[in-house]
């Protein structure tokens, strides 16, 4: 048979929802129903003609029982490895025995059954068949509400649990005569024990299948924020949207028949989607910008969901999408996966490490005062976002020793096999450091794992050796909890506890491949690690106000090393590490007070020494505004402080930005880098560093909307603003969003706003999905960029 391309979803034919008459065998539609626009003339001749009486295609009852019904009611929806009901009623008995019933599933243009991409099957059972079929399809007659001699044909239709994904076409044939019967869309199954993404958990599929919302960690280690995501995976077109994706990756134009097929494979279905969420290489959904002006699109902060973006995308012809960074790239390609059937789950690695050249050490210049600054091609994010998705590993050896969760990054940054994507990457094999096997482990394990060294810059240009910190990347790895509104540490389920033996040696075994260890306690994944170690705190929002020192450490005390001087190189190159004597200085920051835009911040530098004689210091402070990927945005402000430090006493040095003096260099920044380097100035090569990423809070902003909310019925709300700062705010615009409420982004632009005045702005929504939502708010002006505020609603019938 030859294959016939399938159509989109909007081509396939509507049912109603199904009242009590749709469980029994009554036709509520005719074949000339399921064809595609025949001319009138030939639809009236197939009425006639045809063996086909009826049929229904139960897609209330099927898409419920799939888990699909969130998609829609009147559109076949189904998963594979499980059966759908369709009742096929014909104008005669049917006689099996005389004239058996075959049929044929199909999907893509170049078909099949070595590939799986076209299944024969019947009743009864006596097609055809290749011997090396794969992907075979079930048929049965459900007998006790089928009724033979009256024509009337229950049938059980099973895809295979290792069918490829995608729209298919179903046909069926009868006394020589080929019906359409569906055009189904078939998805990865986590609720099937046969399928490769199956998760047994209940609980863990409803959250990283069935959520359409989630929560995004940025900030930094210390000032762990959360944003709230609406995933969308269910609203209008998102079906059409990923099959659109799907299709135009490239190795679809290379070889569609090969890529089709490889649509059963989870691994190859997420590497696929890692590439097309970017587009640096192909028409992909997203374009990446860290820095520059952002007028010809949309600041990646702008954004509080995926639907917007892969509608923009889709409707503008595939064009891509002005713009995204980290956490917008990871949100977007959650959603599809979950779309698919893929469990998944966005994750935010705090203190993250790019290693350009793959030594696993991350070197970061200072200057000392009056020396220009270096650039390192190595950097540590504050902050980065990727997702995990679940599913088997047969492709790695060792059975299912790397099943589970995968790490699977769209952001682009290296390429992989000449692609800019990356993974899947199991964590399993990421904590135990077996970086040689695919996809993309030595670059992740780098980012959690990388040990970072601190280098002064000598005006002689000459560098100093100011410390070497293993602990400093890999930092409070964290994803929203199953259920939950509250922040989940996952950090363990990366790597060991940082500090211990097992640490230290799965970081040589990385570095070096030439590291053995007991077998029982060799790389083996530690049940411990997923579980023990995870955490849940007690809000998604919190500030943990412990120093971040340069020495790495969050929330702890670290001491300055005695210099190590080195003239001969450049970034990259391994120093050996020297054993100092014990340091003399003990430096940290402590905050005065939350640090809120707005308003000035304030912190002191706290330094304290265990010798017995005062200590004249140079102490260097600088402030810069920083994108969160680690890149300079300028300088706030530096200061040089004389101070003397009495043995057995603290050192108070008190340190004040003015927020006229941060605002307009952090209006487009992420983060406040504070910086201090202080010098004995009997000892200049006595050198001692502490840095602290600040993320200033946003300003207060809330929605109000009324508790009773109902289905298709106009509802209002009320949005509360107040101007904390001492100028106007110009260039206000506001963004309302939220699926199930909106159909598409509702933009509005506003007056401007004096000093410390207020706006209550009241808006209207008309809910078009029951259940319980999230409208989504952002504020934007010259000021605050994308000040974001949600409110949860449930809406009822």
């Amino acid at each position: 048979m030859t294959a016939v391309p399938p159509t989109s979803s909007k081509d396939k034919t509507a049912e109603p929802p199904m009242s009590s008459k749709d469980k029994t065998a009554e036709p509520l539609m005719s074949s000339a129903d399921m064809t595609d626009a025949a001319p009138t003339s030939s639809v009236n001749k197939m009425v006639k003609e045809s063996n086909l009486k009826g049929l229904n295609l139960h897609c209330v009852t099927n898409n419920f029982l799939h888990h699909t019904s969130e998609i829609s009611l009147t559109e076949l929806f189904v998963r594979r490895g499980l059966a759908f009901t369709l009742t096929l009623t014909l104008s005669q008995p049917f006689k099996p025995e005389l004239y058996p019933l075959t049929m044929v599933a199909m999907t893509g243009l170049a078909t099949s059954e070595e590939q799986g991409t076209i299944s024969y099957f019947g009743i009864p059972d006596r097609v055809n068949r290749s011997p090396s079929a794969k992907a075979v399809w079930k048929v049965t007659l459900e007998k006790e509400k089928s009724s033979p001699e009256k024509g009337v044909l229950v049938l059980n239709i099973t895809p295979p649990a290792n069918a490829p994904i995608g729209e298919y076409k179903l046909t069926a044939k009868y006394r020589d005569e080929e019906m359409l019967l569906a055009m189904p869309t078939v998805f990865f199954n986590p609720w099937c024990p046969d399928d490769t993404v199956y998760l047994p958990d209940v609980k863990e599929r409803q959250e990283y299948v069935m959520n359409e919302h989630g929560i995004i960690y940025k900030g930094s280690g210390n000032y762990i924020s959360s944003q709230k995501w609406d995933f969308g995976q269910f609203e209008d077109d998102m079906v059409r949207i990923c099959m659109k994706i799907l299709d135009l990756n490239h190795k679809h134009f290379e070889n569609p028949a090969e890529d089709t097929c490889s649509r059963s494979d989870p691994v190859y279905v997420g590497r696929v989607i890692s590439a097309m969420i970017n587009c640096e290489d192909d028409h992909g959904v997203l374009f990446g910008k860290w820095g520059g002006s952002f007028y010809d699109g949309y600041k990646p902060s702008h954004w509080t969901g995926s639907h917007a973006i892969l509608k923009r995308w889709y409707d503008s012809d595939c064009r891509p999408v002005r713009y995204g960074q980290c956490w917008v790239f990871a949100g977007v390609m959650c959603s599809v996966m979950r779309l698919l059937g893929i469990p998944c789950r966005v994750v935010t690695n705090f203190s993250s490490a790019h290693d350009t050249n793959s030594n696993l050490t991350i070197d970061v210049y200072h200057a000392d005062y009056g020396v220009a600054e270096k650039p390192s091609p190595d950097s540590v994010w504050n902050f980065h976002v990727w997702v995990e998705g679940w599913m088997k590993r047969p492709d790695l050896e060792e059975g299912d020793k790397y099943d589970g969760w995968q790490v699977l990054d769209p952001t682009p940054q290296e390429m992989s096999n000449g692609v800019y994507c990356c993974g899947p990457a199991s964590v399993k094999a990421i904590r135990s450091g077996n970086i040689d096997l695919k996809y993309d482990i030595p670059f992740v394990f780098a980012e959690v794992n990388a040990d970072c060294v601190d280098w002064l810059l000598k005006a002689d240009g000459s560098k100093i050796k100011i410390f070497s910190d293993t602990k400093r990347v890999g930092l409070n790895i964290s994803t929203k909890s199953v259920g939950l509104n509250k922040r989940r540490n996952i950090t363990d389920t990366y790597k060991h506890r940082e500090g211990t033996p097992k640490e230290r040696n799965v970081f040589k075994y990385a570095l070096t491949r030439d590291f053995t260890l007991d077998e029982e306690e060799d790389m083996d994944y530690e049940e411990e690690g997923e579980s023990g170690s995870e955490t849940e705190n007690e809000t998604a929002t919190e500030i943990d106000t412990g120093a971040e020192n340069g020495t790495g450490g969050a929330g702890e005390e670290k001491e300055g090393n005695e210099a190590v001087i080195d003239t001969s190189g450049g970034a990259g190159e391994v120093v050996p590490e020297v054993i100092a004597p014990l340091p003399e200085v003990c430096i940290r920051f402590e905050e005065l007070s939350k640090p809120m835009n707005g308003k000035d911040m304030s912190m002191k530098l706290l330094l304290h020494s265990k010798c017995t004689f005062s200590r004249p210091l140079s102490i260097n402070i600088n402030v810069q505004a920083m994108g969160y990927n680690g890149s300079s945005a300028g300088s706030i402000q530096s200061e040089v402080k004389k101070e003397t430090l009495q043995p057995g006493k603290e050192l108070s040095v008190p340190i004040l930005v003015p927020f006229s003096a941060y605002h307009k260099l952090m209006v487009e920044s992420d983060s406040m880098k504070v910086t201090a380097m202080v010098h004995d100035k009997d000892k200049m090569d006595q050198v001692y560093l502490a840095e602290n990423d600040i993320v200033l809070m946003d300003p207060p902003f809330t929605i109000k909307v009324p508790k009773k909310t109902k289905l298709h019925q106009e509802t209002s709300g009320v949005l509360i603003f107040k101007n904390p700062a001492n100028e106007t705010l110009t260039g206000c615009t506001l963004t309302l969003s939220g699926s199930g409420i909106f159909k598409k982004e509702e933009e509005c632009k506003l007056q401007d706003l004096g000093p410390k005045h207020q706006f209550r702005i009241k808006f209207f929504f008309y809910p078009y999905k029951k259940g319980k939502k999230t409208i989504m708010a952002d504020f934007d002006c010259s000021t605050f960029r994308d000040i974001q505020a949600t409110c949860k609603i449930k809406v009822k019938k």
